[in-house]
């Protein structure tokens, strides 16, 4: 009776047990099941209406779920191609203060500069030695970068992937906000992840994609392209601190076509199309609310609408930059807080990863 007392007191317990689990087991211990998010943004230039709407936004929201959420101001990846170094280390305090101000909360996430936590490098060093070189040379992105670049394209260049994966295995994460132009990025960091674990024993979590919502914002000049901070047409891009009267002359000139009725048809009028997408997603109206606004309206009328709501969704943004602009001691504190934060939660994951490979 006792034995058998005893074998019903087992499984009672693992029935609590696998209740408090959850349905779906995660393929990690369950001390890493924990939600974490990491994404991270390059410090070249002012934000764009793109970066905003395909990134900032989100992450802004995601501050708001359970679990943890880390940003990072990816600095290392900047210099893949040539910058200047006073430039750099401004552009690094400018992209601080525009997330700052774009709703990003030090007291929500970690904010932090990549470069000021060295194990991302090292990290990167010990997967770039677990990747073949042919995988990196197929990613859609080396082809597409070499082709502009004439096969001047360096290494880091190639290898940037491999780090953006560091990056984000180094705090475990499990879950990362990405655009469509990433996925074959995030599918590099999922096999590597696989592969450590099948190598050393099962350590990293296989973070999954958060595709963002919007699609990619296209330029107003070339609806086939997307918008980008290094256009070369001034007109073609909208960054969060451009004045009511640029917003206004960038969407007066944007391109549409020959139709002057507003209509929401990605593939046979892709200009027409990008302004119902941005009006949509400024204003937080469904595609269908917005063109049946435009309704009776020609598209010249309807540029200076969506040009109105997208002034309207810039201006609180737009005033904060300004103050914190002012004060460089604060954003640089954040920067140093946050970047002491992750390296508290970066340390001791190295340091295991370098165990389980044999360096220390």
């Amino acid at each position: 009776m006792a034995l058998h007392s005893m074998r019903k007191t087992r499984e009672c317990w693992s029935f609590i047990r696998a209740l408090h689990k959850g349905p779906e087991a995660a393929p990690v211990p369950q001390k890493d099941a924990v939600r974490r998010v990491f994404s991270g943004i390059q410090p070249t230039g002012i934000p764009h209406l793109g970066n905003y709407l395909g990134a900032i936004e989100s992450w802004v929201s995601l501050q708001d779920e359970p679990g943890s959420v880390l940003y990072s101001v990816v600095d290392l990846h900047s210099i893949t191609v040539p910058q200047d170094p006073a430039v750099l280390r401004q552009s690094v305090l400018d992209m601080t203060a525009a997330l700052l101000a774009c709703g990003i909360n030090p007291e929500k996430s970690t904010l932090f500069q990549q470069s000021q936590v060295p194990e991302h490098t090292q990290l990167s060093w010990i997967l770039t030695c677990m990747v073949r070189l042919p995988r990196l040379q197929h990613l859609h992105q080396w082809k597409a970068k070499t082709a502009r670049q004439k096969h001047d394209g360096t290494v880091g260049l190639l290898t940037y992937p491999v780090l953006q994966a560091a990056d984000i295995l180094l705090y475990k994460s499990t879950h990362v906000p990405v655009g469509e132009d990433q996925v074959q990025h995030m599918e590099l960091v999922q096999d590597l992840a696989r592969g450590f674990n099948k190598k050393y024993g099962e350590f990293f979590p296989e973070p999954k994609s958060i595709l963002t919502s919007m699609k990619k914002v296209k330029s107003l000049r070339d609806p086939s392209a997307k918008m980008s901070k290094s256009d070369p047409d001034k007109l073609a891009t909208v960054r969060i601190t451009d004045s009511p009267e640029e917003i206004v002359q960038k969407f007066r000139k944007a391109v549409t076509d020959f139709t002057s009725e507003v209509t929401y048809d990605p593939a046979s009028r892709p200009g027409v199309s990008n302004l119902v997408a941005i009006h949509s997603a400024v204003s937080g109206l469904p595609v269908e609310e917005v063109v049946r606004q435009g309704a009776g309206i020609d598209t010249a009328r309807y540029k200076l609408l969506v040009a109105d709501a997208v002034i309207e969704k810039f201006a609180p943004i737009k005033s904060e930059l300004e103050k914190l602009k002012l004060d460089k001691d604060h954003v640089e504190k954040v920067l140093q807080a946050g970047s002491a934060k992750a390296k508290e939660l970066a340390y001791p994951v190295c340091q295991e990863v370098k165990k389980l490979v044999g360096l220390l």
